[in-house]
């Protein structure tokens, strides 16, 4: 989904993730109206000033809290596991903000993933890190791959990078409509069962 900064991105996926009311409509989960298996489910990753990690915390201590929020071992020991099941053990003292745009993006949709319970992830504009789109997006992809349903919310700029027509936040996204419908040629037989509606 895309929308401009202050269209309520963030608003957004918090709505999604059942930590929102809405003012209007519902939020369903399979069908129905489920806020706390909403809550259980879905998780918000990278939302600034909500689930953001700070810039200035080391790799490590963002990987151990994202372990500990998911109810993981997140000792020393079971930090330099995870970082070097990536390759990253190396980049373990690195500030996070030092961490490359995708790289950060992959590890948070990682660490979101270690949750039991987790259905769906919902990615709050992974763009504003910069670097290339198409980088976070494969990240995003792979996730979605392995089953989980992915929300992307990104700028309209981005979207239109990625070559992808996604839903636009505050917009009605109702699908074109259909073309026009050719009148039968007068020759033509009307079917036999026709009738209205």
């Amino acid at each position: 989904m895309s929308g401009p900064p202050r269209s309520g991105r963030t608003a957004l996926a918090l709505l999604l993730a059942g930590r929102l009311r809405p003012d209007s409509g519902t939020v369903l989960r399979n069908g129905r109206r489920a806020p706390a298996e909403l809550r259980e489910t879905v998780a918000v990753v990278d939302a600034p000033g909500v689930t953001e990690p700070e810039g200035s915390v080391q790799l490590r201590d963002v990987v151990a809290e994202g372990l500990g929020i998911a109810g993981r071992r997140f000792g020393g020991r079971a930090v330099r596991d995870w970082l070097a099941e990536r390759g990253l053990r190396q980049q373990a003292g690195l500030r996070f903000e030092r961490i490359t745009p995708h790289c950060r993006t992959r590890l948070l949709l990682d660490l979101a993933r270690e949750a039991r319970g987790v259905e769906a992830l919902v990615l709050d504009c992974p763009d504003r890190h910069g670097g290339e789109a198409v980088r976070w997006y494969s990240a995003a992809q792979e996730a979605a791959s392995q089953g989980y349903a992915v929300v992307a919310l990104c700028s309209p700029h981005t979207a239109t990078e990625l070559n992808h027509l996604p839903a636009r936040i505050g917009t009605d996204n109702d699908e074109p409509a259909s073309p026009p419908r050719t009148e039968p040629s007068a020759d033509s037989a009307p079917p036999a069962d026709s009738g209205s509606f």
